[in-house]
Parts: C-alpha cells; structure tokens; sequence
C-alpha cells in the first residue's frame, strides 16, 4: 500500500506543482502566454487518452509490471522535463511525464483490487486518497517554496531520486495476483478522442485570451465532430477504448459519470483560488500556497475513515455527503469580495477538502466493487479517464468563464501568475471570478445528484430480481 500510495503522490505532486511555477516557466523558456497553460494541459490530455489502454495492457501483460514501468517513465519525463531548453521541449515531456502517469494512476485501482477482498476496498481507496491529498499539499507547498527561493526546475528534478526509490522498493514488495487477460488495444478510439479533445480545448484556451475568428471555430467545430466519430466507433469496434458493455454493470454509469462532473466542478477551484489570491489580493505563490494548506492537511485525516465508511455503510451516503460539502464551498467561495478575511478563506478550504475526503474513496470503491474481475484494468482505467476529461475541461471553462468580466488578454496574464490586479480592476475581476464558482456549482450538483441515484437505481434492481 505505501508502494501504491508513493505512485499516487507522485502523480498529484505533479498536478498541482506546476501551477505556481507556470510564470517561472513562461519567463525562463520564453513561452507564450497563450500556450503556457498546455505545460500543465498536456499532462492530463496525454493520461485521459491512454487510462483505459494502458489499464488494458495491465490486464494482460500484468498490473504491477506496468505500475511498475509507469514509475519508470515518469521519472524519465521528470528528468527530461527538468532540463527542458524551450517551449516545445517542455510540453513534449510532459507528455512523456503523462504517459507514466497514465500507467501509474490506471494500474494502481486495478492492483488494490487484486490485493484486498471486496469488504476492504473502501479503507484501501481510502490510503489511496490519502496518498493524493498529500501529493496535493506537497506539490502546492513545495512549488511555492521552489518558485520562489529555488529555480522552477527542482519542482522536477525532486521526482528523480524518490521515483527511483520507489521502483526498487516496489520491484521487492509487489507482485502480480491476477490472472492475465488477453485484450485488444482501440487505437482508433483513441485517436479520435485524442484529437476531438485537442480540438475544443484549443478552440476554448484561444477564447479565454482572444476572440472568435474561423480559426476557433474550426477547431471547435473539428473537435465535436471527432468526439462524435469516437462515440459511433466505441460502438462498433470489438474491443473499444470505452466498453460500452461496463455501463449495464449496476451503478456504473452514475459512478463514472459522478467522477467526471466532481472532476469538471473541483479541479478549476484550485486555479480560481490562485487567480483570487495572487491577483486581486496581491500574495506571493508562497502566501497563497500556504493558505491552502489546512484544508488538504484536514482531508489527509478525513481520507482514511471516509474509506472505512464507504465499506461498512456502501459508497452512496458518504460520496453524496461528500459532493454536498463541497457544493456549499463552493457556494462560499462564489462570496469572496476583495475584503474577505483569508481566515476565512482557510476555512472555506477545509469544508471543500472533507468534501472531497468523502467522495474520493468512496466512489473508487463503488466503480471497483462493480467491476467484474476481468475488468479491473479497463474500470480503472475508465475511472481516471472520466474524472481526468473532467479535470482538463474544468482548466479551460474556469478561465474562459472567470475572463467576462475584465479583457481575456489581462485576465490570463492574471490566471497564470504573470500579473496582479488592484482598486477597480481587481473587484472586477473577481465579479468574474464569481461567476466561475457558480458554473463550477452547478457541476458539482450534477455529480451529487447522480451519486444518490445510483443507490435508488441499484435498489430497484434488486427489488426486481
């Protein structure tokens, strides 16, 4: 479990680091503004695609191998990341990074399965989710202490002793218990996602700094035409990249689904924070990142009895609790004003942290308790690729929606750390930020409401039979 849990750490470390050294970046390697968010972008595009592919590959070459090259590949991204030389290196290694990630994240839910007994899955995503939060913490915590007293370049470089640690420490712990499963690969799924995805979220990082011309909507357009073509191909092809097959499987899709709407809902908070925080208020990275630390320090405590809950009670009433505590921060933070006392603000953060302490491990324990055991790889892997589309949109929208208010040029200089904002501007700049606290509201509803149904709807099933 530590083994699995390192993994975890690593990849949210590499979540959330990165954003308060986007303007670190931006200035060394002479990035532009318009493209510096694809440094953080590219790493969760490349780890949505390959997910269910790569969990598939656990399924049939062995899930802790390929946790275990996962580890491997990462810390290489890591490295060539840190001795990136310009804007396309940079992004290309994330991309390389993502890859590791993809295999680490897909191939971590599938390996718990195979270690601990239906009964004990919840506590076991619970050490998982906890894992995660302190990833969270020490990415947000060490990349405001790297940015500001180091060079930008350690918020890699810190990956490589301790990845190489863990691939030796896992290579004597783990070893593969479930049975291998001859699979087929969906590369054509896969392209089309890939590409319908890359379609819109350039057409959306173009609107959130600039206007709508034919280029924008070209890439709009595109990119809903491929997803289209991948929702047709996904049921056609033997052996899909999103069985469709999984979704008559009791409380799934609601499960699924709930993840995906949490993940377009939470992941822009953090980014809404910092823009508030660094822009508006004035803070340095180091500032705003240590206001955010209690709230993940409180989910680390939460993590592990909301897993324990989640066994003994069934996931619905602790993931709907969950999603619930986290609508009413949000509602809070759609509140701010330039007055707010940041104590506040600190205690808004830990409500959204138990909030997501709550659902987190629950929801992974439902998905995986479903799953028939030929599936583990692939249900894992589904489950990081709903949450992670949700994640990589939630990036886009937030800042697109948060630019109404202000001009999209200065409102992304302000999104990426480039520049603060004061007297008028700055209240009208978080008149904007409200509105994408609400948009992330109504997410977040859509994810409470689908997790309480998935108990209703399992109920009627059994009652039928």
């Amino acid at each position: 479990m530590i083994v699995i849990m390192a993994g975890v750490l690593m990849t949210a470390v590499d979540t959330t680091i990165v954003v308060l050294a986007l303007p670190e970046i931006q200035r060394s390697l002479h990035v532009a503004l318009s493209d510096v968010v694809w440094v953080i972008i590219s790493f969760l595009l490349v780890i949505t695609l390959l997910a269910t592919q790569v969990g598939r590959l656990g399924d049939m070459f062995g899930r802790v191998r390929m946790y275990e090259t996962g580890f491997a590949v990462f810390v290489l991204g890591s490295l060539l990341c840190a001795l990136a030389w310009d804007e396309l290196s940079v992004i290309v290694f994330r991309v390389v990074q993502g890859i590791g990630g993809a295999l680490i994240m897909a191939n971590s839910g599938a390996v718990i399965a195979d270690m601990y007994p239906r009964d004990r899955r919840g506590r076991a995503y619970g050490f998982t989710s906890l894992g995660w939060t302190i990833g969270a913490v020490l990415g947000v915590v060490l990349g405001g202490l790297i940015v500001t007293y180091v060079s930008w370049r350690w918020i890699f470089w810190i990956n490589v002793p301790t990845g190489v640690a863990a691939i030796a420490v896992a290579l004597r712990v783990l070893r593969d218990k479930g049975e291998r499963v001859r699979q087929r690969l969906d590369p054509l799924g896969m392209a089309t996602l890939g590409l319908g995805l890359f379609g819109v979220l350039w057409a959306i990082t173009k609107l959130a700094n600039g206007p709508f011309d034919a280029s924008t909507a070209g890439f709009l357009i595109g990119g809903v035409v491929l997803i289209g073509a991948f929702v047709a191909i996904e049921a056609r092809v033997p052996a899909p990249m999103v069985p469709l097959r999984i979704f008559k499987v009791p409380t799934m899709a609601a499960s699924l689904c709930a993840s995906l709407f949490q993940g377009l809902a939470s992941f822009a908070v953090l980014f809404l924070l910092l823009m508030y925080l660094q822009g508006p208020r004035g803070l340095s990275p180091i500032h705003a990142s240590l206001l955010l630390l209690p709230g993940y320090l409180l989910a680390a405590a939460v993590s592990v009895y909301a897993g324990r809950l989640a066994d003994k009670y069934g996931a619905v009433v602790p993931a709907t609790t969950g999603l619930a505590l986290q609508v009413v921060a949000l509602l809070l933070y759609a509140q701010l004003s330039n007055g707010t006392p940041l104590w506040w603000i600190v205690c808004i953060g830990a409500v959204n942290a138990v909030g997501a302490s709550l659902f987190f491990p629950a929801n992974s324990s439902a998905i995986m308790k479903a799953a028939p055991p030929d599936m583990f790889g692939i249900a894992s892997g589904m489950m990081r690729t709903f949450a992670n589309i949700g994640m990589v949109f939630s990036f886009a929208v937030a800042i697109l929606v948060a630019s109404r208010s202000i001009s999209r040029q200065l409102a992304f200089a302000i999104f990426v750390g480039t520049t603060s904002l004061h007297g008028s501007v700055a209240a009208a700049f978080t008149t904007g930020l409200h509105a994408a606290f609400y948009e992330s509201v109504a997410f977040m509803v859509i994810a409470a409401i689908l997790s309480a149904v998935r108990g209703t709807r399992r109920r009627a099933k059994i009652a039928g039979k």
